[in-house]
């Protein structure tokens, strides 16, 4: 990111938005905040989040969301949609996709290998909602999406995805199962039947049987999977995707945003933004007791200079990551009465961090 960008022409101007952070910063909030101001820029913006509990629909004052984008209507000149990543369904969608008949994708689908893989494999979600995200982009419906990840070690997985997926299509063991398929049982050779009785002793026949099923089926797929993998993971690194660092001023969620920044930096990646939400607000300086006597405000400006001291302590909690970061900018959301779990609160988190 070019010194000067500014938080408004981040969302003015990028194609992709994906805010990365620990757990218990709002992340959420954040999220969908940038997608709030995006269409009150005039922007077709869309919100994803990878999050199964509900507060990206509480944040957006919706009862539900599904795995496909719903409108949220409000007084903006664009267009505001979200979803909540469903990863099974994602997955089905892929195999609907790359299947070369009908047949074969029903085959896969009722494969009770796949549906056990398919909600439960690890890097299955992460990858899921990288592909969702390729989805959304290239459907042209949007000019911007925003992506709230897992928690930050997690969004690591998911920045990896695509090189997971393919470097297990590429893998020995893959491609050793994929040999029955082809050639038979019959046919396989002495270390893949050995391999084979050996995981019927440990698994069940039957789980085997499941598997080599699974792979007769998926026969033919690889090819479509590992491209798509590949434009996937080119998408994540062109200059229109933007990475935000979502923190709190705590010291454990600072420390998990510099450690994010460092691998972002390894893949050589900037961060685009750091946004420090629910920060304690300064609120100025106070006046002494007028002529050096004791003031009856004296109580209430010893409150504010402790109000500001918390500040000021906040501030210096995450300087340093701002400095790691830099020259991305930092925006600020101070902390609010109450949560923000309806567009109310997002309309003023999204005027304090863009306005």
């Amino acid at each position: 990111m070019n010194a000067g960008t500014t938080l408004p022409e981040l969302v003015a101007e990028r194609g992709v938005i994906v805010c990365c952070g620990s757990g218990g910063v709002g992340k959420t909030t954040v999220s969908a905040t940038f997608a709030l101001a995006a269409a009150r820029a005039g922007r077709r913006s869309c919100v994803v989040t990878v999050d199964p509990a509900r507060r990206l629909a509480d944040a957006l004052g919706v009862e539900s969301l599904p795995n496909t984008p719903t409108e949220v209507h409000g007084d903006w000149p664009g267009r505001l949609h979200a979803l909540m990543l469903d990863s099974k369904g994602t997955f089905d969608d892929l195999v609907l996709r790359y299947a070369r008949t009908p047949e074969q994708a029903e085959s896969i689908l009722a494969n009770r290998l796949y549906q056990n893989l398919a909600g439960a494999l690890s890097g299955t979600q992460e990858y899921m909602a990288m592909e969702k995200l390729y989805e959304l982009v290239h459907s042209h419906q949007f000019d911007v999406v925003v992506v709230d990840t897992p928690p930050t070690r997690n969004a690591l997985d998911l920045l990896d995805a695509p090189r997971r997926l393919t470097r297990f299509l590429e893998n020995r063991i893959f491609r050793t199962l994929m040999v029955p398929t082809r050639v038979g049982l019959r046919a396989v050779s002495v270390a893949t039947q050995a391999l084979l009785k050996t995981i019927s002793r440990v698994a069940g026949a039957e789980i085997v049987q499941d598997a080599v099923s699974f792979f007769q089926a998926f026969e033919g797929m690889e090819d479509g999977f590992r491209s798509r993998a590949s434009a996937v993971h080119e998408l994540l690194a062109e200059p229109s995707t933007a990475y935000v660092l979502v923190t709190s001023a705590r010291p454990d969620a600072v420390t998990e945003a510099s450690f994010f920044a460092e691998k972002l930096t390894e893949r050589d990646v900037a961060v685009a933004a750091l946004v420090v939400n629910r920060i304690a607000p300064a609120f100025g300086d106070g006046g002494a007791g007028a002529g050096g006597r004791a003031s009856e405000l004296e109580p209430l400006e010893a409150n504010l200079a402790e109000l500001n001291a918390v500040a000021a302590r906040e501030e210096a909690a995450f300087a340093g990551l701002a400095e790691q970061v830099a020259p991305a900018p930092v925006g600020r959301i101070p902390l609010f009465g109450q949560d923000v779990h309806e567009l109310g609160g997002l309309q003023r988190a999204a005027d304090h961090l863009f306005d």
